[in-house]
């Protein structure tokens, strides 16, 4: 209402302002067409500057007064009523133009202008043309409308939004949607839906900068996706057969305005007689299928008012076969024959499509049986027969398939027992050879076979068992049994079968000639052998295909032994043999293999000359190696000029060359001695020989007499003839060591000046040419200083003295300066100078002096400076150096004999000189080393070290103390153990070693003639004829794990011959006995014969024969076996006699007493032998 209301007011004002325009202009048509003809006065042009006639409040308009026949000023008139001017109109200095800045109504009205001459003298000119304008009180409200009017609509589809404004023109238009401005700006927009276009939409409408109307009324516009059709499948299966039913149906989730349209495979589909449809087209029914139903169907929906279609549903496939399925019917187990108490199951099913119910027959008699399974879970007599059985599906309109196939049972009441056969059936079977056993039940089938060795159970399953490589372990005695597989029924065991196996012996494959990598034409032969009897023939195989013999390969009698005469490419591979019995199809196992490799062409041989010099001066050494890296066992022929050389080796070699040498050389190689095999010749070498010595020639750039220091100079040496050349320069005569053919001075100095010239050695021979030409070369340069180190080292420890010099090799006008890490170093307390500066000296070195130090000159008389010498660089150590004084072998108690050494070590610097004290005397020993080899008891003490450096101020830091006890190592003793008394009774001697005044455990090594006795480390050694033939000399020494480890070596004790001296003691022992007994007899006699009478005076008896006291008494009689034992006589002429049987007899060797029954035989010995040797009575 409110919008009607508007439009009837703006169409009234609209009819008022056109009237008043119209009779406006009229007016002012005829008062300047009056105007005009009285007087023909001029008229001005008034023109409307601004783009509108009707306009809004706030807007500006701008007119224009024109005349340019004289100089006017203007006036103006609104509605005949002059225009004054005011804060909204403003006019121009000369009033020709009209300027309302914010109009209101009441500046709407009909415009004219007057011209006035400027000095207001003469006749105004008449009024101009007039100009309407109209003024509206408010903006108007633009109207939205859209075209089509649905809403909600669906995406794809398009609408179009028309803004308009009724009122006057000029108008711009700005679009928005859900308060979003658009970019568009027309009157009408086009959108092409899509869902991010749902929403409100509404306009507004401006003209200037500061005309815009209210917004319009908004409009909704709801967008949606088109829907896509649901296809169901109504029937229960998309997988028929001819005759049965299908039923499709096509659903939209949202309102029912919509018709659908079927599709098969892409097709639209028709109604038929068979095919129909319902009313909107939602349900394709198939009333009798066939296979032109059969494809993919899809459908889609159109809105019934609307041009919107869906896209396509998924599709459904309908399967229609040509047949009606197969009914499979299937036992389990499907054994032919079953025995009681057996179970057995039938099953029905066909593969085709689903929802089936089975029907069962038995002897073609229905079962009572649901489901597609029919179990007998223990078989009897009575279930045997024929069993079929069918399928069905649906119920309205059922459909039916043929029957199966029918499966007869068969129910068998024996229990069977096997049969077990043998291949080959033979009592022995060599290894290597196959054996199988099978075992058969003849009833039935579904059988697992269980196989028995020697009682015990195989892992076999199978009714055949087979060995296919037998061995040894194979042997035993076989039988079997089977089972059901699925009902574990079993049979009885089988019959038994005993197998004996024998060993198979393998050839062995050699190698007769002597290579197996060999060339064309060469010959190979190889053998086969067995270990065992003749009865095999052979057969040969190369890379697994027999060899079979041709005009090349050639086997002897047994096909023992290949022979290639002639080997080529098609020998080549890897060859095995195998053995055959020749009465029996046993063949035995491969030999091992060879490997024939046969080139494809002959070798090439390889000379080459070393050194490679095209050319060859007089005296030099040459020398040419021929080789080949294919095989081996090549012998080398040697040619000069073609002609053969008496050399052998791969190697030829001229030591000193000369004129003669001069030639082509070749050599070639060959091997073998019945067939020899030649190589084609090596490739020619040609060796020149030239005779005059080269002079090398040198250059110079700049080729000048005189250099600069700074500047570079080059020198080249050049020899013409040859190569291999190593440059050898000179300058001054002196070698410089440069070896190239240039010589390069980058930045002369002073001392690159002197005389040039070179030479060149051969690299390889050392052959040298003549000198070059001299070059003599002048620089002249800036002296640099020379600083210089006066004291030894450059790294110092604390309160050391340093001095550096600084000096030029020129005259003494220089005054030098002293940097320290490139700052000055000032003189301080500790810091001095000499009189020139050219020595810097340090008295007492610190942390603070350590640096990198370097000097400069000036020439005292002229401002000439050197550059900075080289970099010294002084190391001063933070704390003193520490001396560690060592022992090796660190024992705190040493033993006489042993070595001892001590090590002066300190950790850093260089210089330094070692003195060695022992107990603060000083020893006369250099080095940092001090040992003693052989430690006696005065090298007891406390020892160190001290290390010093420099000269005037000397530099000395001391080692700790170490203690050195020595003690007298222990010696070995020597003792024989065998007494006098067993000298008749034994031919051998005891000796027993101990270690004197030592209570340690120790073991003992005995020596002889200074050798070791490999024996035991016993205390005791038995010397006898045996082991000693000959005199003696024995020592011995005793060993043991703690310290001392060993004892002192004992004195040395040496054996008499023990035959000789046992016949010598023998004969005088029974000489003395029947001496004895003589005289015994000689006195009874005597006093028997002699008889004195009573009253004679006795003569004083004197004992013939000294009492056992009285012999104790006397200490200069000896016993007479160690008189012979210890006599020198006797032994010299035992030794003669010795000597004359072929004997050797040692040196006389006291024999010491050791057991209380020797001791006693001494004592009677020393008794017996005292006064002169006398005899002595055993009386006591």
């Amino acid at each position: 209402m409110t919008q009607l209301s508007s439009t009837a007011y703006t169409c009234a004002a609209q009819w008022k302002m056109w009237l008043v325009k119209v009779l406006s202009v009229i007016y002012f048509t005829a008062v300047c067409a009056a105007q005009g003809s009285q007087d023909g006065t001029p008229r001005p042009t008034l023109k409307l500057l601004s783009p509108w006639l009707d306009v809004f409040e706030n807007e500006a308009v701008e007119f224009s007064c024109e005349d340019n026949s004289h100089d006017w000023k203007f006036s103006w008139f609104r509605n005949q009523k002059k225009v004054e001017t005011d804060d909204d109109q403003n006019l121009e200095e000369d009033e020709s133009s009209l300027n309302i800045t914010s109009v209101t109504r009441s500046h709407q009205g009909v415009y004219a202008c007057k011209a006035l001459p400027e000095d207001n003298s003469g006749n105004s000119s008449a009024f101009s043309n007039t100009v309407n304008v109209t003024v509206y009180e408010k903006t108007p409200k633009p109207t939205v409308s859209k075209v089509p009017g649905f809403n909600p609509m669906y995406v794809g589809e398009t609408v179009d939004f028309t803004c308009k404004v009724q009122v006057s023109s000029g108008w711009k238009y700005q679009w928005y949607k859900d308060g979003i401005e658009l970019l568009h700006t027309s009157e009408t927009i086009s959108i092409h839906l899509g869902i991010s276009e749902k929403g409100e939409y509404w306009c507004k409408a401006t003209r200037g900068e500061t005309t815009s109307t209210d917004i319009s009324e908004k409009i909704q516009q709801d967008v949606l996706e088109i829907p896509v059709p649901s296809l169901k499948l109504v029937t229960p299966w998309l997988d028929v057969f001819p005759t049965e039913r299908v039923k499709l149906s096509c659903v939209m989730n949202v309102t029912s305005d919509w018709t659908y349209t079927w599709y098969k495979d892409g097709q639209q589909v028709r109604a038929d007689n068979v095919a129909s449809f319902d009313s909107n087209g939602a349900t394709l029914s198939i009333s009798f299928a066939s296979a032109a139903h059969a494809g993919q169907y899809n459908c889609t929906g159109h809105l019934n008012d609307r041009s919107v279609s869906s896209s396509s549903s998924s599709g459904l496939t309908l399967k229609v076969y040509d047949k009606k399925p197969t009914v499979i019917l299937t036992q389990d187990p499907e054994y032919k024959v079953i025995f009681p108490g057996e179970s057995v199951s039938f099953s029905c099913h066909t593969n085709v499509s689903t929802g089936w119910e089975y029907l069962w027959y038995k002897d073609s008699n229905p079962l009572t049986v649901s489901g597609n399974k029919y179990s007998i879970s223990s078989v009897g007599i009575t279930n045997r027969g024929s069993y079929t059985c069918k399928a069905k599906r649906g119920s309205d309109q059922a459909f039916f398939t043929d029957s199966s196939q029918a499966v007869r049972l068969e129910v068998e009441g024996n229990k069977p027992k096997p049969s077990m056969t043998q291949q080959p059936d033979v009592n022995k079977v060599y290894t290597g050879e196959s054996v199988s056993f099978e075992c058969e039940v003849k009833l039935s089938s579904g059988w697992v076979y269980h196989w028995y060795k020697d009682g015990t159970p195989l892992p076999i399953k199978s009714s055949s068992f087979n060995i296919h490589s037998a061995t040894l372990s194979n042997s035993g005695t076989y039988k079997c049994m089977a089972i059901r597989d699925k009902t574990t029924y079993s049979t009885e065991h089988s019959d038994s079968r005993i197998l004996r196996v024998s060993e198979i012996p393998v050839p062995s494959l050699k190698l007769v000639t002597p290579w197996l990598d060999v060339f064309p034409t060469e010959s190979v032969k190889l053998s086969c052998e067995m270990d065992v009897t003749s009865d095999w023939t052979y057969t040969w195989y190369k890379d697994g295909q027999q060899v079979r013999a041709d005009n090349v390969a050639s086997f002897d009698s047994d096909g023992a032994t290949l022979s290639i005469s002639s080997a080529s490419a098609a020998h080549a591979g890897q060859y095995n043999c195998t053995g055959r019995l020749n009465d029996r199809s046993v063949s035995s196992s491969s030999s091992s293999g060879l490997t024939l490799k046969v080139y494809d062409k002959k070798p090439t041989v390889i000379l080459t000359q070393d050194p490679e010099y095209k050319v060859i001066f007089p005296g030099e050494s040459v020398s040419f190696s021929c080789h080949t890296n294919v095989s081996t066992g090549w012998e080398y022929l040697w040619y000069k000029d073609s002609n053969p050389l008496t050399v052998s080796g791969n190697k030829y070699s001229i030591s000193s060359v000369g004129i003669t040498n001069r030639g082509s050389y070749t050599c070639k190689a060959k091997r073998g001695s019945d067939q020899a095999f030649f190589t084609d010749s090596s490739q020619a070498v040609r060796l020149e020989v030239e005779g005059n010595k080269p002079k090398p020639s040198m250059t110079q750039q700049p080729d000048v007499n005189k250099v600069y220091t700074g500047e570079s100079v080059s020198f080249e040496c050049k020899i013409k003839l040859s190569s291999g050349w190593v440059y050898h320069w000179y300058k001054d005569g002196t070698p410089l060591p440069i070896n190239s053919s240039s010589f390069n001075i980058h930045s002369a100095t002073l001392s690159n000046s002197g005389t040039y010239k070179c030479m060149a050695i051969r690299d390889k021979t050392t052959y040298s040419t003549e000198h070059s030409d001299s070059r003599i070369l002048r620089i002249s340069e800036i002296p640099v200083p020379s600083l210089k180190l006066v004291t030894q080292w450059l790294d110092v420890f604390p309160t050391e003295s340093v001095k550096l010099s600084c000096e030029m090799d020129v005259t003494s006008d220089w005054t030098y300066t002293w940097y320290k890490d490139g700052q000055q170093v000032l003189a301080d307390n500790t810091v001095s100078f000499d009189s020139d500066t050219a020595t810097l000296s340090i008295s007492s070195a610190a942390a603070s002096h350590r640096g990198r130090y370097s000097c400069s000159g000036k020439l005292k008389s002229r401002s000439v400076s050197s550059i900075f010498s080289s970099v010294q660089t002084l190391g001063v150590y933070d704390t003193k150096p520490r001396v560690t004084l060592m022992q090796n072998p660190i024992h705190n108690v040493m033993h006489t004999g042993d070595s001892v050494s001590f090590s002066c070590h300190i950790n850093v610097s260089s210089g330094w000189e070692y003195l060695w004290y022992k107990d603060d005397n000083q020893l006369a020993v250099s080095g940092n080393n001090h040992t003693i080899s052989s430690v006696v008891r005065p090298n007891t003490g406390s020892y160190h070290c001290k290390v010093k450096r420099g000269i005037y101020n000397e530099y000395a830091v001391e080692s700790q103390a170490v203690k050195l006890d020595i003690e007298e190592r222990p010696l070995a003793d020597i003792t024989l153990l065998t007494g006098w008394s067993e000298v008749f009774s034994t031919d051998s001697l005891i000796l027993r070693c101990r270690v004197l005044e030592s209570q340690d455990i120790w073991n003992y090594t005995w020596f002889k003639e200074g050798h070791p006795i490999n024996f035991s480390l016993s205390e005791k050694h038995t010397v006898t004829p045996e082991n000693d033939p000959e005199q003696g000399l024995y020592t011995c020494k005793g060993i043991r794990t703690g310290r001392p480890s060993y004892s002192k070596t004992s004195d040395s004790f040496q054996t008499k011959n023990l035959l000789l001296k046992r016949r010598v003691l023998l004969s005088i022992s029974g000489f003395i006995f029947f001496a004895i007994i003589a005289i015994f007899i000689g006195c009874i006699f005597l006093r028997v014969i002699r008889k004195p009478g009573n009253g004679e005076d006795k003569p004083e008896e004197t004992d013939l024969f000294l009492t056992m006291a009285q012999l104790k008494d006397r200490d200069d009689a000896t016993c007479p076996l160690v008189q012979y034992i210890t006599d020198a006589e006797l032994n010299a002429s035992s030794k003669k006699e010795a000597d004359e049987n072929g004997t050797i007899s040692g040196e006389t060797t006291p024999l010491p007493i050791s057991s209380q029954e020797d001791q006693a035989v001494t004592s009677e010995s020393h008794d017996t032998t005292e006064n002169n040797g006398g005899l002595v009575s055993f009386k006591q």
